[in-house]
């Protein structure tokens, strides 16, 4: 810090940081002092050289900083200059040949400072201040300045490589290098370990890339330990240019062995486990990087165990299952662990000790033995441990056992046996005959074998249950017989014999089941067994027995049954017609006889009696004949035999089928047309009558047979018709068909139809025509049927008044429809449908886009566009162009009439075609007021002509004056008053009327509220008075002054008897020619009014303006409020917004009624076509020969202010990139608004309140 005159510089460290100099409160009293007292008196400080009163010492600054070497010269006429290591810079303030030098200060008061901007290396040298010889005094040579410049370092070269991770085993040494780069000076390295200084470290000073510039290299030895497992190893630089040291690290990944294994048994006394459990045995070892890997071994070979690791514990866990066996008895358990680290294997180890009981419990022997005799049987168990004690039990008697003897098992356990001889009785049948195994170590179970003793011994009593001797039952009656005997071990064997054959059940499951032989039943001593018959005609006086053992019980059955089998015997199988038939009818057998008769079709027939024969199952028998003559129409038909039973109230009936030989005839109801829709399925159908049935269906078809066997789209169905599916129009015509059997034949034919949905067959798309030319959109289909009116026309849109085809002529003849379109306009491009109905579906639809060729139209609503940025290199500022065209165009942009490289990165062009709409989006990085304040021109070209429109690029500044003032309504105490906005200059710009009474003098203001209202009504008027008013905008820089002539009006206010009116039209803003006529009594008189009433009027007009001042400022202070809190209220909508782009808006509204809106939401609309109306006209309604331009015209970046109706939204149908535009439901922010939270910040507008960056123009 240096202080020199009451004047502080600071120098930043940083690029692009300039000196910042604040002047001190005593700096104006000391200049004052010196303007009156002299240059010559003022004190000189000993350590300025004689000539110079200020001089500036030995100075370092940060490479990128501004610079300021004082020199002071007593001799202010002389030609003062600096020098560089020797080299002189010459006199001339901006220092050709260095555009970063420059001098400073007032010439006249020998102020001759140097200041060099965005200090680099070429700037370390040493100055001089070197004064030539004039007559105030001799050439002087101030002593010599040393700049030095510090170059921090920009990045550390890390050995191993930065930001990786580096694995290394503890407890051995490493090398850690760390290179900086080219600084000055060389910045010393440090090593951070785990939150530790490195110590053993050798540093080295290298020359850098360039002279003065130097490079430090540092090299650290480290034996990392297992605590720096995860760590990061810092390389830390730091030097005199840096406020924080730069850094550079990577991760640590040590490697160590892991713990000793632990295995946790579950219970007090370990090893020792029953046989049969499920053992869960869990082994942890901690530690360890990588984590410790588990293995399970049993007897020292290894168990296939996965293992688990929790990497936040470190902890390696593995659970060993197993289900405990006998044979596990004395196995060794092992837990192994290890990792790739590990010197060797740690190992915890367990031996079972197993408890077991006997598996099983056998008894050797029969139980099974006849009464008053002994039986003989061994009890023995498996092996156990430990042994067990065995005791025999028959029913709830204990018994005792003959002998016992114990001998030695597998897997160290023992084996008891037990001898028992026991004599039986027929009592004892059926009482358990158990063996019990017991032991303490197994008290709560009990191991046993159980067998059930078998006494035999005789059954006594037998007989037969069932209908009584001599009972009549009919045919198909259920009967049950149950045979029934006492007594008797083993269970009597009941058997049923049918006339002493044995009776069993059908074999065969698809015989009638007329048979079912129950099984032998326990009730007690009793037992039975059923017989359950569905009574058949073999049943008639059959005799049915039941026998067990020596015993024997009988029974005889009566039936009743219709006829057995009624035949029909013919004379002749094979009948033409004319043929006679003789057919028999026999009943063979049934119990009583039945009467026989004959009908066919219904209708009785006259019959004779035929001899009797025998018949069996013990019935009777009888026969009839009948005689008949055949014809084609009896074929098929019945011929029925009846034979009737009068007791059993039961007829049964046999019928002969009539098989009456002939050729095939068509039958009346033949279908000849067959219609079916395309791709259905269609059946040509055969009625036809034939025997034998035909042999063969014949169809042909154009000439060609079709395959009996079928094809892939038809077959031949069994009957003979023809059936098609997936049928096509092609398959339409005449099908005959040929039948024949071997009687004769028969031929038909049959057509088939075939209707189809339309198809179109010819569509141009798209159908191009120059505007004003007429062109017709044919649409050609292939249909069946064709209709008249199957042709209609549709326009695809969302605008319904545009969809009209009233100007257009709908054509049809026959397979072809015509749209005529006469005289094209553009308004007729678009997407047209040709609907064809047939009456199948699906309709025919076409899509045609109709084309409009026309010459480029570029949206230009001002003749000169401006877009305001901050020209300090740290914005952006982006450029819009966007044209209407067919066929597409082309983009072309120019600065200042030169050809944009658009590979420069600093500019970046988007283009977005969507139909006749194409945009072109040029963004400007890193905007600089050099390189960058320019006129660019946007062209847009294709085939048929090119049109281009100017944007201007500025700095912020004052605003343009607003313009098309005019008065839109008159009371007799208010007028409203309409404007266009002009340029806001890049801030937020507000509006003032100021207004006068011309009958009075002195002039009043009022702001406009909302600010960025482009509507208001003044009030607070006087009725038929003349009043001029003038409109002013103003921004944080200033206001846009009163010069331009658009911006005044003169109204005069009706009077009270007279109607308000509207007006839309400018009100003339001078006074219209003539002589005046004023009476002169009354001129003088108002001229001495005046001159008595001026030191009045002035002295009120002054506080007037003061008090409207403060009401103005109440006002701007509430609305500032306002637009806080809707900034705050829309935070979260604007914080949605994900785009990466620096650029802001170059206005900002404060949204305080409903219908003022945020010029981010504003989207201008297209203009119309320039045939339609002027170009002017067409944003300002007023004659091009009555209105001239404003002076500053023009079109924000992304915004336009025309008339409200004339722009559309400019981007609605074109897709933008993500950052181009926000996202859905969010409203629009203009992303060029780098300075509107600036300017929001603003209190009072004085000059000497604004931000420093805000100051003059940065241009």
């Amino acid at each position: 810090m240096w202080l020199a005159m009451g004047t502080k510089e600071v120098a930043l460290r940083g690029p692009g940081v300039i000196t910042i100099q604040r002047t001190s409160s005593l700096t104006p009293l000391l200049l004052m002092g010196m303007l009156t007292t002299g240059l010559a008196q003022s004190p000189i400080p000993t350590s300025v050289s004689r000539g110079f009163w200020t001089l500036f010492e030995n100075l370092t600054a940060v490479e990128g900083a501004t610079v300021k070497l004082r020199c002071g010269v007593r001799a202010p006429g002389s030609v003062v200059q600096w020098a560089k290591d020797g080299l002189l810079l010459g006199p001339n303030p901006r220092i050709p040949g260095f555009p970063r030098y420059s001098l400073e200060g007032d010439p006249a008061k020998g102020e001759f400072h140097l200041r060099i901007e965005t200090c680099d290396l070429s700037d370390d040298a040493e100055y001089e201040c070197q004064v030539g010889r004039s007559e105030m005094g001799p050439e002087l040579v101030s002593p010599k300045v040393i700049l030095s410049i510090l170059v921090p370092p920009k990045v550390l070269q890390l050995t191993p490589e930065a930001g990786s991770t580096v694995t290394w085993v503890a407890g051995q040494e490493y090398v850690v290098t760390c290179v900086s780069g080219d600084a000055k000076p060389a910045p010393h390295i440090t090593f951070i370990q785990g939150g530790h200084t490195v110590l053993d470290v050798s540093y080295n000073v290298n020359d850098g890339s360039e002279e003065k510039l130097f490079t430090a290299e540092a090299e650290a030895r480290v034996t990392p330990q297992s605590s720096d497992n995860g760590q990061l190893l810092f390389c830390e630089g730091s030097s005199p240019a840096l406020d924080i040291p730069i850094k550079a690290s990577f991760t640590m990944n040590i490697l160590f062995p892991p713990g000793p294994p632990v295995i946790d048994w579950p219970g007090l006394d370990e090893g020792h486990v029953r046989a049969g459990q499920n053992l869960e045995l869990p082994c942890m070892a901690r530690g360890g990087n990588p984590p410790a890997t588990l293995q399970w071994l049993k007897n020292g070979k290894p168990v296939s165990i996965a293992w688990g690791t929790e990497h936040a514990q470190a902890v390696a866990r593995s659970v060993l299952v197993m289900a405990v066996r006998p044979e596990d008895h004395g196995a060794r358990l092992s837990c192994l662990s290890y990792n790739s680290v590990s010197t060797g294997t740690q190992e915890r180890s367990i031996t079972l000790q197993v408890t077991f009981p006997p598996s099983a419990v056998t008894i050797l022997g029969s139980a099974s033995q006849s009464e008053n005799k002994n039986v003989t049987l061994c009890c023995l168990t498996k092996s156990s441990r430990p042994r067990v004690l065995l005791r025999w039990w028959l029913g709830g008697r204990q018994l005792l056992p003959t002998d016992e003897t114990v001998m030695d098992g597998l897997h160290g356990g023992h084996i008891s046996m037990s001898n028992l001889t026991l004599l039986v009785r027929r009592e004892d049948n059926g009482l358990s005959l158990t063996c019990e195994a017991f032991s303490d170590a197994f008290s709560k179970e009990t191991f046993k074998k159980s067998l059930t003793l078998n006494v035999k011994y005789p059954a006594q009593k037998l007989w037969i249950e069932g209908p009584q001797e001599g009972q009549y039952i009919r045919t198909g009656t259920r009967v049950r017989l149950v045979c029934l005997a006492i007594g008797g071990n083993p269970d009597p064997s009941l058997t049923w014999f049918k006339d002493s054959r044995t009776v069993s059940e059908p074999r065969q499951p698809q015989e009638p089941r007329r048979v079912q032989l129950g099984s032998l039943e326990k009730s007690g001593s009793t037992f039975s067994r059923e017989l359950v018959l569905v009574i058949g005609p073999s049943d008639n006086r059959a005799k049915f027995s039941c026998k067990a053992g020596q015993l024997s019980a009988s029974r005889q059955l009566e039936v009743q049954f219709p006829p057995t089998n009624l035949t029909i015997l013919a004379n002749s199988s094979a009948l033409r017609p004319g043929d006679a038939l003789n057919l028999t009818c026999v009943s063979i057998s049934s119990n009583p006889p039945v009467n026989l008769s004959w009908d066919k079709e219904g209708e009785r027939l006259e019959d004779v009696a035929a001899p009797p024969q025998s018949a069996p199952f013990k019935g009777s028998a009888a026969s009839r004949s009948v005689f008949l003559r055949v014809s084609s129409r009896d074929h098929g038909h019945r011929v029925t035999c009846r034979a009737h039973s009068a007791a059993l109230r039961e007829t049964v009936s046999s019928f002969y089928s009539l098989n009456v030989l002939y050729p095939p005839e068509f039958l009346g109801e033949q279908v000849l047309v067959v219609t079916v829709e395309e791709r259905g399925q269609a059946l040509l159908p055969v009625s036809v009558s034939a025997n034998p049935a035909p042999e063969a269906f014949n169809w042909t078809f154009r000439g060609y047979r079709l395959s009996p066997a079928g094809g892939p789209r038809h077959r031949i169905l069994s009957g003979g018709a023809l059936q098609l599916w997936n049928v096509t129009r092609a398959d339409g015509g005449i099908y005959q068909l040929h039948c024949q059997n071997s009687e004769g034949t028969a031929e038909a034919l049959l057509k088939l139809d075939v209707h189809y949905a339309p198809t179109i067959r010819a569509l141009r798309d798209p159908t191009e025509v120059n505007v004003g030319g007429s062109v017709d959109i044919v649409c050609t289909v292939d249909a069946n049927p064709v209709l008249p009116e199957m042709f209609s026309w549709e326009r695809l849109g969302e605008d319904e008044e545009d969809l009209s085809l009233d100007d257009m002529e709908m054509v049809s003849k026959g397979s072809t429809g015509r749209l005529r379109i006469h005289q094209a306009k553009l308004s007729q491009a678009g997407a047209y449908q040709c609907i064809v109905d047939n009456g199948v579906a699906p309709a025919a639809r076409g899509l045609v886009r109709l084309v409009v060729r026309f010459a480029p139209q570029v949206d230009h609503p001002t003749p000169l566009t401006k877009v305001a940025a901050a020209g300090d290199s740290t914005s952006s500022a982006t450029l819009h162009c966007r044209a209407r065209g067919v066929p597409n165009i082309d983009f072309t942009w120019t600065k200042n009439g030169v050809p944009l490289d658009l590979q420069d990165p600093r500019y970046t062009e988007h283009r977005y075609h969507q139909g006749v709409i194409h945009s072109s989006l040029l963004t400007i990085a890193n905007v600089s007021a050099a390189q960058d304040y320019a006129l660019f021109t946007c062209t847009a070209t294709n085939d048929l002509g090119s049109d281009h429109t100017n944007i201007q690029l500025v700095s912020i500044s004052r605003p343009d004056p607003p313009w098309g003032l005019k008065v839109v309504s008159t009371t007799p105490h208010s007028v409203g008053l309409e404007w266009k906005p002009g340029f806001d200059g890049g801030l937020p710009q507000r509006f003032q009327i100021r207004y006068e009474a011309l009958e009075t003098p002195g002039f009043l203001y009022m702001d406009v509220l909302p600010p960025q209202a482009t509507t208001f009504t003044l009030t607070g008027l006087k009725p038929s008075t003349r009043y001029r008013i003038w409109l002013l905008a103003s921004n944080a820089l200033g206001d846009s002054g009163l010069t331009d002539k658009g911006i005044q009006v003169s109204i005069t206010t009706p009077g009270l008897d007279q109607t308000p009116e509207d007006t839309d039209h400018q009100l003339p803003t001078e006074q219209p020619p003539g002589p005046l006529t004023l009476p002169l009594l009354p001129v003088l008189f108002a001229a001495g009014s005046l001159l008595l009433l001026s030191s009045a009027s002035c002295a009120g007009g002054l506080l007037w303006r003061r008090r409207l001042r403060r009401l103005a400022e109440e006002i701007s202070e509430k609305t500032e409020a306002g637009s806080e809190e809707d900034r705050i209220r829309n935070e979260y909508e604007e914080s949605q917004w994900t785009g990466d782009r620096d650029t802001r808006s170059s206005m900002v509204s404060t949204e305080v009624e409903p219908h003022y809106h945020y010029m981010r939401d504003f989207s201008p609309q297209l203009p119309p076509t320039l045939e339609e109306v002027s170009y002017y006209q067409a944003f300002t309604g007023i004659e091009d020969e009555d209105t001239a331009f404003p002076g500053h015209v023009y079109d924000e970046v992304e915004r336009a202010y025309g008339p409200a109706g004339v722009w559309g939204p400019l981007y609605d149908e074109v897709q933008m990139d993500p950052y181009d535009l926000p996202g859905p439901g969010l409203k629009y922010e203009d992303p060029r608004g780098i300075y509107d939270q600036v300017a929001a910040d603003l209190g009072a507008v004085e000059p000497d309140s604004l931000p420093f960056e805000l100051r003059g123009h940065l241009v």
